[in-house]
């Protein structure tokens, strides 16, 4: 491991300079690259400095129990010495996450979809407020949140919504979010105060560019139509909405948040593309059933991941057996508990993984 950090810090600091040349400089493509690549290894060459200076302290440490007679000389010794061995040791556990392989969607952004399952109107105003959650998490982060569509109830619920969340890392964080949300609540239309259960389902998909995923044209029927709901004073006046079916998968996605019918139709294939690519990404993962064992439920839109129970203001992460009590919170975008205890625990299964092979 530490012969192939050293490779990692030479290449590190071929960067540095390699930027600082004027060829580089002048040419802002290779810069960027340059730019995102050292970038990405910063924290693994940063970690594993301050390893180095750890271990140089601990060997300097020994130096002076070896050679000194001085007691308080060597006591202090002793100190350094069991504090750089606790730096070291918390910096390999790092610098081994470090290593993990990068999921290369990571920095992406997403494109998330919302379904209320069992529970009818009640599951369709959990959607609508998971929507909410979301949207206010994104808000926290500095995200962008962009509606692409949505099939409302009537009632403020939404049967289906999809939305594009635009930032650094959107993906890395969101990805733990697939999977069925459970609720149980007393709903307001329930006059003898029973709990009922409903349930929504969540897709997260990164966003698919043109170079991940190759459309043929041929194979996509494209239907426009009167748009409904709120959207303007046009949006019921004119054919601005777009159905697009892509007929080797049978995927259908509409799209009428535009008013402009070649907006609504970039947006319908810029979600076919992700869907694509996700359907491609599930495939891959049934395939490696050993490696999708040792992740923490990331894509399987079958489980019950999560259930919010709000007459014990809990929420509970079923994956990771984590239970808070701070509903209110959470249904306000405060996922950073949540997520940060997911990401270690994947990190820590994938590390067990690879000790294990």
């Amino acid at each position: 491991m530490l012969d192939r950090l050293e490779d990692i810090l030479i290449h590190y600091e071929e960067l540095e300079a390699e930027l600082s040349t004027p060829d580089v400089t002048s040419d802002p493509k290779r810069f960027r690259k340059l730019m995102k690549e050292q970038n990405d290894l910063l924290p693994l060459v940063e970690a594993y400095r301050a390893y180095k200076k750890a271990k140089r302290d601990a060997e300097d440490s020994l130096a002076i129990l070896d050679e000194e007679k001085d007691e308080e000389m060597r006591d202090l010794a002793k100190e350094e010495l069991t504090e750089a061995k606790k730096q070291m040791e918390q910096l390999e556990q790092e610098i081994r996450i470090l290593l993990l392989p990068k999921d290369p969607n990571d920095d992406k952004n997403v494109i998330m979809e919302i379904r209320a399952g069992a529970g009818g109107d009640e599951a369709a105003l959990f959607s609508a407020e998971l929507y909410r959650m979301y949207s206010r998490f994104a808000e926290r982060n500095r995200w962008k949140v962009e509606l692409i569509s949505v099939n409302e109830n009537g009632i403020g619920g939404f049967k289906e919504a999809v939305f594009m969340i635009s930032g650094q890392g959107a993906y890395s964080k969101l990805k733990y979010e697939s999977g069925v949300h459970r609720v149980q609540r007393v709903p307001e239309t329930e006059s003898g105060g029973r709990i009922h259960t409903s349930t929504s389902t969540v897709a997260v998909m990164p966003e698919a560019e043109e170079v991940d995923v190759e459309i043929d044209m041929n194979d996509c029927k494209f239907d426009v139509f009167r748009a409904s709901g709120n959207g303007g004073q046009c949006v019921n006046t004119t054919d601005s909405a777009v159905r697009l079916t892509h007929l080797p998968t049978g995927i259908v996605i509409s799209c009428q948040d535009e008013k402009s019918q070649l907006k609504n139709k970039d947006k319908a294939l810029k979600v076919l593309r992700s869907r694509l690519l996700d359907l491609e990404r599930q495939k891959k993962q049934d395939a490696e059933a050993a490696e999708r064992r040792s992740q923490i439920g990331t894509g399987d839109r079958s489980e019950k991941i999560r259930t919010y129970n709000f007459p014990q203001g809990r929420v509970t992460e079923h994956r990771i057996k984590l239970t808070l009590y701070k509903i209110d919170a959470v249904m306000d975008g405060d996922l950073f508990e949540i997520l940060d205890s997911l990401i270690a625990a994947d990190q820590s299964a994938k590390l067990s993984s690879m000790q294990e092979n």
